[in-house]
């Protein structure tokens, strides 16, 4: 008989592209260990972040809160968030053993879990004591967020994600059996800089690699932050185009890397929980253009391929795609909903048996793992936000010096940093329902996509008189959308009792799901 506290794993990756995998049709076996987990539990391939940049989207994963509730709409932001309660918050008053071993990037400190142990893209943040790591993180340092041209020539054993898979497990084994846990497991990567070890360096070569739908040719088309973002990396680097597949096949070989770790985490973790109930989730904050638009990283706006994020969630009580049913491959689990890295935390917290907290937004998941009926009309959409505010920067109004350019560093080594006062400026928000995108700006601008015939979103169909249906019905559901992000906090003492659906839904209960 297993304890019946479920143990809540949440792994995090950071800036992982969603379809940089076999089960959504790509041609290289990025995640092979990922994709068995998605056949044996439920995978979302219309799972979004709240904010395609680091600090917001954390921060809506801790809180359940969109960022313009939360008020962390840029990373320098972190210690300004709000909230009422937390993830870590209600699992330690819930009696489990909390750890936060890895990336952190948010208002979290120390004292929020019993085990913290932050990472950055250099290594521990407070580096470490053994000469081997300790050098490895001086060398990734002084990378200054390039890609390397050579494998990286430190061993797999001090790379981010093994250090972290270590700690979680040696931290795990001093956890009492009789006590539940909730571990998130945070790895720096892969986001740059791009390096990687052998073998993943070797893995998939540059001249294998399957070409990029959209060159950088596509960038005339498209907003000026595009271009700007464009312009910051070939001022930075003067072989930034030139070194686009070797940071491609980089990446694809840190997510080989990551895949391996993983798996190590969930093989390590197999002892206890054969013993006590389990909810595994692997997720990440947003994605990474991996060349798109000639482009690399993040930063412009809010494009399907930096919002959509990967989602695979398996369980004791989570049957392969939810339903209880057989499958006959992991594609053949992929959920019909749409859902947010938002709806994690109300997702925790039904898991673990307590109510939501005040000001949460985001959904409760648990119908959809377990298989219980739940009304389809509330996944029929999914909600992205960007932007620090103030009006967007045009070419003719760019201060100088480009801001997010920093050509001084250790040995004069160039960086830039894609998220500028440029690339945020303004506000955006995006809205996915079925096929179909809506971007809107704050000084009016809108542009919609259907992403069957245009997955790169490259083509306008806002004035297109064939797109009126989907027009109308995608700029409802933004309407919906924005006052559902609106905050409902502080609550007045003393004030009218506010309706309250217990997993947040708004959707008539008559829908449930097939």
């Amino acid at each position: 008989m297993k304890y019946a506290r479920p143990d809540v794993v949440i792994v995090l990756t950071d800036q992982h592209r969603a379809d940089a995998c076999a089960r959504e049709g790509f041609p290289l076996d990025t995640t092979p260990f990922l994709d068995s987990l998605a056949g044996e539990g439920v995978w979302f391939d219309k799972a979004y972040t709240t904010s395609p940049l680091c600090c917001p989207a954390r921060t809506s994963l801790m809180t359940g809160r969109f960022p313009s509730a939360h008020r962390v709409t840029q990373n320098p932001a972190a210690g300004r968030a709000v909230f009422d309660d937390d993830l870590f918050g209600v699992a330690r008053a819930a009696g489990y053993a909390t750890a936060l071993i890895g990336k952190n990037h948010t208002y979290l400190r120390a004292a929020d879990a019993d085990r913290f142990s932050d990472y950055m893209h250099g290594g521990r943040a407070a580096g470490s004591s053994d000469p081997v790591e300790a050098e490895f993180e001086s060398w990734l340092t002084g990378l200054r967020h390039r890609t390397a041209e050579r494998a990286t020539d430190f061993p797999v054993e001090v790379q981010n994600p093994y250090r972290i898979v270590d700690e979680t497990l040696a931290w795990v084994a001093s956890v009492p059996e009789d006590q539940p846990l909730l571990a998130v497991v945070s790895f720096p990567e892969p986001h740059n800089p791009y390096q990687v070890p052998e073998p993943y360096f070797s893995m998939f070569p540059p001249e294998s690699l399957p070409p990029v739908r959209a060159g950088a040719d596509t960038l005339e088309e498209l907003p000026f932050a595009w271009r700007y973002l464009r312009r910051l990396g070939e001022r930075a680097f003067e072989d930034y185009a030139q070194l686009i597949d070797r940071s491609r096949a980089n990446y694809f070989g840190m997510l080989r890397l990551i895949d391996d770790q993983v798996r190590r985490l969930h093989d390590g973790l197999e002892r206890r929980h054969a013993r006590r109930e389990r909810v595994l989730a692997v997720t990440a904050d947003h994605g990474d253009y991996v060349g798109e638009y000639g482009l690399v990283r993040k930063g412009a706006e809010i494009s399907n391929i930096l919002a959509r994020i990967p989602l695979v969630v398996t369980g004791d009580r989570v049957p392969p795609g939810g339903s209880g049913q057989p499958t006959a491959s992991p594609a053949s689990t992929a959920s019909a909903a749409h859902v947010s890295l938002a709806d994690l935390m109300p997702t925790v917290c039904e898991a673990i048996g307590l109510p939501l907290p005040a000001g949460v937004q985001g959904r409760s998941l648990w119908p959809l793992l377990t298989g219980e009926p739940y009304p389809a009309a509330e996944f029929a959409g999914v909600y992205v936000e960007q932007g620090m505010g103030g009006l967007p920067y045009e070419q003719e109004d760019v201060p100088s010096p480009m801001p997010g350019l920093f050509l001084d560093g250790p040995g004069g080594a160039a960086r830039f940093d894609e998220l500028n006062a440029v690339t945020q400026g303004g506000r955006r928000r995006m809205v996915r329902s079925g096929d179909w995108t809506l971007h809107a700006g704050v000084t009016g601008d809108f542009r919609l996509h259907d992403l069957r015939s245009d997955p790169l979103e490259l083509v306008n169909r806002w004035a297109d008189p064939s797109a009126a249906e989907a027009r109308t019905a995608l700029l409802a559901q933004l309407a919906v959308w924005q006052m559902r992000a609106e905050d409902p906090l502080p609550e007045v003492p003393g004030g009218y009792r506010t309706k309250r659906d217990p997993r947040n839904y708004l959707a008539p209960y008559a829908q449930p799901a097939p």
